[in-house]
């Protein structure tokens, strides 16, 4: 459960963790959409590079948002996966939207907590679309939706909060 008695600075804190999140995801989906080969692939390339233009937009509303409370946005994203294997590359991309999606629902409850209730209303927004890219991804694997809510598998809930 998210903690939800922050102050601004610390929200800020958590908005530049999410941003570099975002700034992984553009990386992972613009350089996954032109690399994935075979047919088997040729529909989620194509959905990747729409997830790409998507995620750079979240970055700069979360960039908004921190501006606005008065922090400076980060430039620094989270570390992507680079592989020869499009199941791997995949993988990496569902993890990725497993942990986003966790984030986003603590942020919501912040948000809130804090009465940033516009701020809230545009990750809502995200976290709409990063369920979507969720199902996305797991259809391409042939794979049922994983619960975010649940450790991704082959992973504990502790591994999972290591992550974190």
């Amino acid at each position: 459960m998210a903690e939800t008695n922050l102050s601004r600075e610390q929200l800020v804190a958590k908005l530049n963790d999410d941003l570099s999140r975002e700034y992984q995801a553009v990386i992972a989906y613009t350089v996954y959409s032109q690399v994935l080969k075979g047919a088997a692939y040729m529909a989620i390339a194509k959905e990747l590079e729409v997830h790409a233009g998507e995620e750079l937009a979240h970055a700069l509303t979360i960039a908004k948002h921190i501006d606005y409370l008065g922090g400076m946005p980060t430039a620094t994203p989270k570390s992507v996966v680079l592989s020869d294997d499009a199941e791997t590359m995949l993988r990496a991309d569902l993890g990725n939207e497993l942990d986003t999606i966790r984030e986003y629902r603590d942020r919501l409850r912040q948000c809130e907590a804090l009465g940033e209730f516009a701020i809230a209303e545009d990750i809502r927004e995200i976290l709409r679309q990063e369920q979507e890219h969720l199902i996305d991804l797991a259809t391409a694997l042939g794979e049922d939706t994983p619960d975010p809510g649940k450790a991704p598998a082959g992973r504990t809930k502790k591994q999972t909060a290591k992550r974190r």
